[in-house]
């Protein structure tokens, strides 16, 4: 079976598999406790493949990109509450509550901006530096943004803010329907098709090019600075819109929901899956939220348990589950090698 129609198969099983989940879940079927885990798959997968795309297709190492989720959220949920609910803003809803059903991406896709532009802030000083140095930067750009979240009072610095559920309230009120289970498919949907286009483009081409040799890509004429800031932009604002997602699902977020733990786990998400595999950044994130509501009983010690995951990712498979290799190219060299198999 060639690649394509395996991805083809894979694209259209997933779907119809998205639709299915909808439906039981507007019957009640599926209840909300498997529509949060639901939706922690789909934040996760986002958050995973956008980390990917530095630490993974362009060889780079970040290590802060919980930050860029953060902004991401706040941003969102600032303008969120402020189009859609009551607020101490301005003190009611500067819009029909019901046009959040059609605004929502909007909503999101801002938190995704603005997260992008401080990718930039982020990126312009970290890729004039080479090697460790860009983990040094992320990590302690992911202290600044908390830092800086924690002492504004004006979205509830270490206390935190909430309102997003109103926004979730007004599009089921709108349509009864689990909106935010259905934007979450459709965002996860967009992000993973915008990685696997770019990463199959010119652009994506030339990103792969520098983890394989960056000064062998500047003498075939590859602007590296240049792609290095347009691929950090990219990846941080799709980070911002799983933060964005993360703040509706759960309707309450604060600074400390973006500490390093939350970089950690994008880290173990993209070594378990493998590095410049967009497959095995969707399958890890299913196996690590599974992962993570099993060890839930272990409150903080599982915080230890992850971390040393990663190490022993390290040490016994550092290419992770499917290595650089896509799903549908592994089934095929699966299937392939079945056909000798036979034949011999």
């Amino acid at each position: 079976m060639k690649k394509k129609s395996i991805t083809a198969v894979t694209t259209g099983l997933l779907v119809a598999a998205a639709v299915v989940i909808t439906a039981l879940a507007s019957f009640g079927v599926v209840n909300q406790y498997l529509q949060s885990v639901l939706m922690s798959i789909g934040i996760n997968i986002i958050f995973a493949a956008s980390l990917n795309i530095v630490n993974g297709y362009m060889g780079e190492f970040s290590c802060g990109h919980a930050g860029f989720m953060a902004v991401g959220a706040y941003v969102s949920s600032v303008i969120s509450i402020i189009l859609f609910t009551e607020n101490k803003f301005f003190g009611h809803p500067l819009l029909p509550p019901e046009s959040a059903l059609a605004l929502f991406p909007v909503v999101i896709a801002a938190g995704g901006v603005a997260a992008a532009f401080a990718g930039l802030i982020v990126a312009i000083p970290s890729f004039k530096t080479r090697d460790d140095y860009l983990a040094i930067i992320t990590l302690a750009s992911n202290y600044i943004i908390i830092t800086a979240i924690n002492n504004m009072e004006i979205v509830g610095a270490s206390r935190g803010l909430m309102g997003m559920k109103g926004t979730s309230f007004a599009m089921n009120d709108a349509v009864p329907l689990p909106w935010t289970l259905i934007w979450i498919f459709v965002f996860v949907f967009i992000c993973v098709t915008l990685i696997k286009r770019l990463m199959s483009s010119a652009l994506g081409k030339c990103i792969s090019a520098i983890r394989y040799d960056e000064v062998s890509a500047e003498i075939m004429s590859v602007d590296t600075n240049r792609i290095k800031m347009l691929a950090f932009m990219f990846s941080s604002g799709l980070a911002g819109i799983a933060g964005g997602l993360f703040a509706h699902q759960l309707g309450f977020i604060n600074p400390s929901s973006f500490s390093i733990l939350k970089s950690t786990e994008g880290m173990v998400m993209v070594y378990l899956g493998g590095m410049g595999s967009l497959s095995g950044s969707v399958l890890s994130a299913v196996l690590f939220t599974f992962l993570l509501e099993i060890l839930r009983p272990l409150q903080i010690f599982k915080w230890v348990l992850i971390p040393l995951l990663l190490i022993l990712l390290m040490q016994f498979r550092p290419e992770g589950l499917l290595g650089n290799k896509e799903l549908g190219g592994v089934l095929s060299n699966l299937s392939k090698k079945r056909v000798l198999w036979k034949k011999s």
